[in-house]
């Protein structure tokens, strides 16, 4: 167990995060239509907007989720059991995490695993100054690739931990692809603990992702503001806009960066052009019945060994244990 006068640990670094940004980015838009992966809306700035989105009275999941944890964290910690090593994928600033970490019985170590650096190192601290005792070892790393797990994590049977909804950011094959290497991380005898939003009024679904203070507009925009910013992108922010619409025959939010101007731009030495009222696709977000989601685990390796959901049967928890 690290002692509580340690120094903080440097998060575990993973070599040409910057190239594979300007690489995805190129192949991105080089599609038709254009896009943009939403794992790059969380740098410190996306970091700290998505956390304001978490507070808008219209953005449901969060509170949701919060709520959940808090009912049912001594059934979760119980169901778990004790001496388990926690693995989060995107752990951003923590407040599920806090509610489960003070749940669990003896964990093993927290693992969190987060692609911005500084959203990590702050969430890091944070943490270590509240459980002194707990073996904290942070990997900075796109999480969507194979990363190699600290030997904390070793003989521990682990969890993976998965809450907000983000696995309704992969389209339904990708998140099974996704969820297979969950699956390969925790082995025969691990699970996951995973949040999934579920199918519900459209009107509520528009109204999270289209708040009247423009909160999640500025998150949208922020991933053309990185282009420009950290890839020297000479794109004209200003002519973008934010769209998000609920597309209820494939079941999923999408949001999209529309252009208002015709513009041109260079990224990486490659030359882009944008015609008015031409989108760039940043972000699905896919919305699951709990029977289309326990089809999507058993198609990645895992059965549902518990549900949960909330009384207005907004979001759901679920617990996978890993099957042969």
């Amino acid at each position: 167990m690290k002692a509580p006068e340690q120094a903080p640990v440097a998060p575990t670094e993973q070599p040409d995060v910057d190239n594979t940004f300007l690489q995805e980015v190129l192949e991105g838009l080089a599609r038709s239509p254009k896009q943009l992966a939403s794992k790059y809306f969380y740098d410190a700035r996306g970091s700290q907007l998505f956390e304001e989105i978490c507070e808008l009275p219209e953005y449901y999941p969060t509170r949701t989720e919060v709520e959940m944890m808090r009912q049912l964290g001594s059934e979760i910690a119980k169901l778990l059991g004790p001496d388990r090593a926690i693995i989060e994928y995107g752990s951003g600033a923590g407040i599920k995490t806090r509610q489960l970490l003070e749940a669990l019985e003896s964990p093993r170590a927290y693992v969190p695993v987060e692609i911005s650096e500084s959203a990590l190192a702050a969430s890091v601290t944070t943490l270590e100054q509240e459980f002194p005792d707990l073996n904290i070892d942070p990997i900075c790393a796109d999480y969507t690739r194979p990363f190699e797990l600290p030997a904390s994590v070793e003989g521990s049977d682990p969890i993976v931990f998965y809450p907000g909804s983000t696995i309704g950011n992969f389209t339904p094959n990708a998140a099974v692809a996704f969820m297979k290497l969950m699956r390969e991380q925790v082995g025969d005898s691990g699970g996951v603990l995973i949040g999934v939003d579920l199918k519900k009024d459209p009107n509520v679904l528009h109204a999270a992702y289209n708040d009247s203070q423009g909160v999640t507009a500025a998150f949208n925009l922020n991933v053309a503001v990185r282009l420009r910013d950290e890839l020297g992108a000479d794109i004209d922010v200003e002519k973008l806009r934010h769209y998000a619409l609920y597309n209820p025959v494939e079941g999923r939010i999408e949001m999209h960066l529309v252009n208002t101007t015709p513009q041109s731009f260079t990224v990486g030495g490659e030359r882009f052009e944008l015609d008015r009222g031409e989108t760039i696709l940043t972000e699905y977000s896919y919305k699951y019945s709990v029977a289309g989601f326990a089809e999507l685990a058993r198609r990645a390796g895992f059965a549902i060994a518990q549900t949960w959901t909330d009384p207005e049967q907004l979001f759901s928890i679920h617990y996978l244990e890993a099957v042969s």
